[in-house]
C-alpha cells in the first residue's frame, strides 16, 4: 500500500500547491448529512414516492472551505474526477448543479448576488455501482477578483509562480476576513473559492452568456489559470436572445481557453451536457471516469423516455377500458359526470408520475409546467379539443359506432364524452336506444377518440417539456423546450400534432374498449387491472415512442 496513502498525506504533481488549514474541530464546519437522490425524496411539506431513480445518483454535503484541509492530486486512472464549479457571482454556477444533478433541491437560487456562501459539495455515481465517478464542488461567486488582483500584484512577487502567489493569498489576514472592518478588504469568499481550486482536479468557469466582456471577468480568468489545472468556461443562459458568445470566445482564445461548451440550466439540452463532458474528457490524460459517466448517462436517459412512455401508455389503457353501464330508463347525466371526474384525476396521477421520474417535485421548492394554462383546462373541454384540431364526433357518426372498437357481442353503445352531454341533447341517445332495448336494455358508456386522442397528445406534450426543462427553472412560464412560440400556451394547433388521426386510435386503445376488467376505472382493483394491461402497455410505449414531438 502507498505510504503517502496511508498517513492521509496529499500525492500527485502539484500535492503540496495547496495550503493546509486549521484542523477540523467539533464546531469548526457545518454539515448536513449526505442525502441520496434516488427512489423516494421527501421534505417537511411534501413525500413523493417515484417509481424509479433517475440517471447517476447524486449526493450532496456542505463543506466549510476556511476549515477544510485542502489537498490537490492530479487525476490518476481509476480516480474520481474533483470538479470544482467556480465563475463570477450570479452566473448561475448553482442552477447548473442543479440540472446536473437532477435536483431542484440543491444549493439555493436567488435572483440576488452573493446567494452561495460556502462550498457545498456533491457526488455524481453509476446508477448500477454506486461508484463515485465525479465529485462537484459548488464555489462562492468570486464578487471582487479585481480589488484581489490589485492586491495580488501589490503583495506577491511577480517572479514567483501562479501557485506560490495564491499560497501567499490563503495565508494573509484578508483571506480570513479578520481586517475587513479596519480596511474594507475582505476577500474571504474568494479565499474560498481559490481553496477549493487548489484542492481539485479541474474547474469549470461559468459565464453568464448574457453578460457583456468587461474587465472583472478578465481578472477573474487570469487568477483560476494560476492554479494551474485545467479550465474549461461554461456558457449558461445561452438561448437568451441577449447573448454575447462571439465576444466571449474570443476574449477566451486571447487566454489560450479554446475549448468552451454551451449549457443552458433552464433550457435543457441533453446532448449539450454530453458535449460538457466530452470537452471535459479531452482536457484529462485519464478520462476514464467520465467516459463511464456519459456512458451510464446516456442509458439512464433512454430508460428514463422508456418508462414515461410506459406510464403514459398504462394511463390511457386504463382510460380507453373505462366502462359504466346504465338501464335505458336511467338518465346518462350523473353517470358520464362521475366518468369525466374519474379520468381528470387520473389524468393528473400520471401527470404527477411523470413529474416524479424528471425528478421535477410539484411544491413550493420550484414551479412545475403543470401551473401552466394549458395542462389546468379541463380535457373535456370542447374549446381544447378544438385548439389541438381534434374533431368531435357528431351524433350521426357516433350511432354509426355502434359496436365499433369494442366486444362486438355486447353491442353497446358508444358516447363522446368529450361532447356526450350535447349530444345526447340533440338526440344521440333516441337514435340509438332502440337498438340497446331490442338487445339488452342496457347501454354502455366509454370515453370517446376524440378524448383518449387529446390526453395522447398533452401527455407526450408534458414528457417533452420535461426533457427539455432544466432543474433550475423556477417559472413555469420559462422556455419548457425549444421551438416553443409560446409558453403559456402549449395547446396552439400549429405546436401540437396528435399521435394518430382521431378516427384510427391504436389497435391497443381499440381492444382495450372490450376489456373493461383492464380498467381500475371500471373494477376499483389498481393493481389486478395493470396487470392485465401490461402486455399491452409495453406495446402501445413503443408506438408513441415512434411519434417525436422532439427533433
Amino acid at each position: 500500500m502507498d505510504n503517502n496513502k496511508t498517513k492521509n498525506e496529499p500525492v500527485g504533481l502539484f500535492a503540496d500547491k495547496a495550503l493546509k488549514d486549521e484542523p477540523i474541530g467539533s464546531n469548526s464546519s457545518t454539515t448536513v448529512p449526505i442525502q441520496p437522490i434516488n427512489i423516494n425524496k421527501t421534505s417537511a411539506s411534501h413525500t413523493t414516492d417515484v417509481a424509479t431513480s433517475i440517471n447517476t445518483s447524486s449526493n450532496y454535503e456542505v463543506e466549510d472551505s476556511t476549515t477544510r484541509e485542502s489537498k490537490q492530486t492530479t487525476i490518476a486512472s481509476g480516480e474520481a474526477l474533483k470538479l470544482a464549479v467556480v465563475g463570477h457571482t450570479n452566473t448561475g454556477k448553482t442552477s447548473i448543479l442543479r440540472t446536473l444533478l437532477r435536483d431542484v433541491y440543491f444549493g439555493e437560487v436567488k435572483n440576488e448576488a452573493a446567494t452561495t456562501r460556502h462550498v457545498e459539495r456533491a457526488q455524481l455515481t453509476d446508477s448500477q455501482t454506486g461508484e463515485v465517478l465525479v465529485a462537484l464542488y459548488d464555489t462562492p461567486g468570486l464578487e471582487d477578483a479585481s480589488g484581489l488582483m490589485d492586491w495580488l500584484e501589490d503583495n506577491t512577487a511577480s517572479r514567483r509562480d501562479g501557485i506560490e502567489r495564491l499560497q501567499q493569498f490563503l495565508a494573509a489576514d484578508i483571506a480570513q476576513g479578520v481586517d475587513a472592518l479596519s480596511s474594507n478588504e475582505d476577500y474571504s469568499q474568494e479565499a474560498k473559492v481559490i481553496r477549493q481550486l487548489l484542492a481539485s482536479d479541474m474547474a469549470v468557469y461559468v459565464v453568464d452568456a448574457r453578460e457583456p466582456v468587461l474587465g472583472k471577468y478578465k481578472d477573474e480568468l487570469a487568477i483560476l489559470s494560476w492554479a494551474a489545472i485545467p479550465v474549461m468556461p461554461v456558457f449558461n443562459f445561452t438561448d437568451s436572445q441577449n447573448a454575447n458568445i462571439d465576444e466571449w470566445q474570443t476574449m477566451l482564445a486571447r487566454r489560450n481557453l479554446h475549448i468552451s461548451t454551451r449549457f443552458d440550466s433552464v433550457a435543457f439540452e441533453f446532448e449539450d451536457e454530453m458535449h460538457l463532458w466530452q470537452n471535459l474528457a479531452t482536457m484529462l490524460t485519464h478520462s476514464e471516469m467520465l467516459e463511464q459517466l456519459m456512458q451510464r448517462r446516456t442509458e439512464d436517459w433512454a430508460q428514463l423516455y422508456d418508462e414515461a412512455n410506459i406510464i403514459i401508455a398504462d394511463f390511457l389503457l386504463n382510460v380507453a377500458a373505462f366502462v359504466r353501464e346504465i338501464s335505458d330508463d336511467d338518465d346518462p347525466m350523473p353517470v358520464l359526470q362521475q366518468m369525466q371526474e374519474a379520468v381528470r384525476q387520473s389524468e393528473r396521477a400520471m401527470q404527477h408520475n411523470l413529474l416524479n421520474l424528471y425528478k421535477f417535485y410539484d411544491n413550493a421548492v420550484a414551479a412545475t409546467p403543470l401551473e401552466l394554462q394549458a395542462y389546468q383546462q379541463d380535457p373535456f373541454d370542447p374549446e381544447l379539443l378544438k385548439s389541438y384540431g381534434i374533431r368531435t364526433t357528431s351524433g350521426a357518426a357516433a350511432g354509426a359506432l355502434l359496436g365499433l372498437g369494442i366486444d362486438a357481442a355486447a353491442l353497446g353503445t358508444t358516447l363522446g364524452l368529450g361532447a356526450a352531454i350535447g349530444g345526447i341533447a340533440g338526440g344521440l341517445l333516441s337514435n340509438t336506444s332502440s337498438i340497446a332495448d331490442r338487445i339488452t336494455g342496457v347501454k354502455r358508456l366509454y370515453i370517446d377518440p376524440a378524448t383518449l386522442t387529446l390526453l395522447a397528445t398533452r401527455a407526450i406534450d408534458l414528457l417533452t417539456a420535461l426533457r427539455h426543462r432544466g432543474h433550475a427553472a423556477t417559472d413555469a412560464t420559462q422556455l419548457l423546450y425549444k421551438g416553443d412560440k409560446d409558453s403559456n400556451d402549449l395547446s396552439g394547433e400549429d405546436n401540437n400534432v396528435t399521435p394518430w388521426p382521431t378516427n384510427k386510435l391504436p389497435s391497443e386503445l381499440k381492444k382495450a374498449r372490450g376489456k373493461p376488467q383492464w380498467s381500475s376505472l371500471s373494477s376499483g382493483k389498481a393493481e389486478l387491472a395493470q396487470s392485465l394491461r401490461l402486455d399491452m402497455a409495453w406495446s402501445l410505449s413503443g408506438k408513441l415512442q415512434s411519434h417525436k414531438r422532439e427533433s
